[in-house]
């Protein structure tokens, strides 16, 4: 009996052995990136906004925000399980030719999710894209929505700057900048974020990487702004060693602001003063939970931070491809109506691929997310 035990003691320590193993060598993927290092890792630890080896927020921001505890988090905390997470059908969305498109008429067109491309100041810029069928690690989880992934890296002309505002797999997607390289001319991120990209293939040379309230592109006929967001980093157990940040984009005509992830916070009401008011500012509305309130913002408060901007029009993001959270896939749709109604801005609200030009922006935009009658 006892030998049998040890034997059976040995093919476990075995097994949990080689699963270790496994999951060591599949961290090892490229799609991991690599942690700043040398001369990057020195102009980190010089910023303000980097504390006790990590990045801090503006305002104290705890990730988690309810009381369970992890075994009743990994269980749903009893809680009766989400419905409606995903449309029941495709979504719809238009095939634009982003390279027909007039670069000297301002536009912004919405990709998907936090995925932008937009026309400024005669410049192509693109935020964030991720044209991957899945933002996760493991393939085949956090699935896109059906009908979603209309765009490709093969539908991009030449982009004159591409923008990241932080590591997370729904903003940063291995495959979608391996395959955009040889169209990108300049990369503009936060701090830390060039690591992943060299680790990718780019050249030092196309990456500007700067941190909050630095302006790494500032010219008179265009001028990027990196400011600050109030959420996390880290791509797998490892937190706070890369910026997260948000996007002004400033032109002789136009004020747009992107603020990629990010929880309510007294930084929109100083962006507001410092560069606004805004022509359109696009607002993470998607992705809130009871477990993160800190670091996602309702509808609600997304239309509180668009008033505090000063801005002329709010576009949603974080919605309408991925599911991270446990609401309703059009709830963030149907609760940014109900916030913006009487608002001093408009609520534009295109289906994905759709232009919109920064000429026109003020009109009404159909409620598609809605059934049909």
């Amino acid at each position: 009996m006892k030998n049998r035990i040890v034997k059976a003691g040995m093919v476990v320590g075995m097994v949990l052995g080689a699963v270790v193993a496994g999951g060591m060598g599949y961290l090892q993927h490229p799609k991991f990136g690599a942690m700043p290092q040398g001369e990057r890792l020195v102009r980190i630890e010089a910023s303000p906004n980097y504390r006790d080896g990590v990045f801090q927020n503006l305002e104290p921001t705890p990730l988690r925000t309810d009381s369970a505890g992890f075994l009743a988090r990994l269980l749903g905390s009893g809680r009766a399980p989400a419905q409606r997470l995903r449309p029941e059908a495709a979504l719809p969305s238009v095939k634009t030719d982003l390279h027909a498109l007039d670069p000297g008429r301002d536009a912004v067109v919405w990709l998907g999710h936090s995925s932008y491309f937009v026309l400024a100041g005669g410049k192509r810029i693109l935020i964030d894209p991720v044209f991957s069928a899945s933002a996760s690690p493991v393939p085949y989880t956090n699935d896109a929505f059906e009908g979603t992934s209309a765009y490709d890296v093969t539908d991009m002309p030449p982009i004159d700057y591409l923008l990241i505002t932080h590591d997370h797999w729904d903003h940063l997607d291995h495959p979608t900048l391996v395959a955009l390289e040889p169209k990108v001319r300049t990369v503009v991120t936060a701090l830390g974020i060039g690591a992943y990209l060299e680790h990718w293939g780019y050249p030092a040379a196309k990456l500007q990487e700067a941190d909050w309230f630095e302006t790494p592109v500032d010219g008179a006929a265009l001028a990027i702004h990196v400011l600050p967001a109030r959420h996390y980093s880290g791509r797998t157990f490892t937190r706070g060693k890369t910026l997260w940040a948000s996007f002004a984009i400033v032109t002789p005509q136009r004020r747009l602001y992107f603020g990629g992830d990010s929880g309510a916070g007294a930084h929109f009401a100083d962006i507001g003063r410092r560069l606004g008011p805004f022509d359109v500012v696009a607002l993470d509305s998607g992705q809130y939970d009871r477990r993160w309130e800190l670091i996602h913002m309702t509808p609600e408060e997304a239309a509180l931070a668009a008033q505090a901007l000063g801005a002329k029009a709010l576009m949603p993001a974080h919605v309408g491809r991925f599911q991270l959270a446990r609401h309703a896939w059009d709830e963030p749709f149907e609760r940014s109506a109900a916030a913006s109604a009487g608002k001093p801005y408009t609520l534009v609200t295109p289906v994905i691929g759709e232009p919109v030009l920064l000429d026109s922006v003020a009109r009404q935009f159909p409620r598609w997310w809605e059934p049909s009658p």
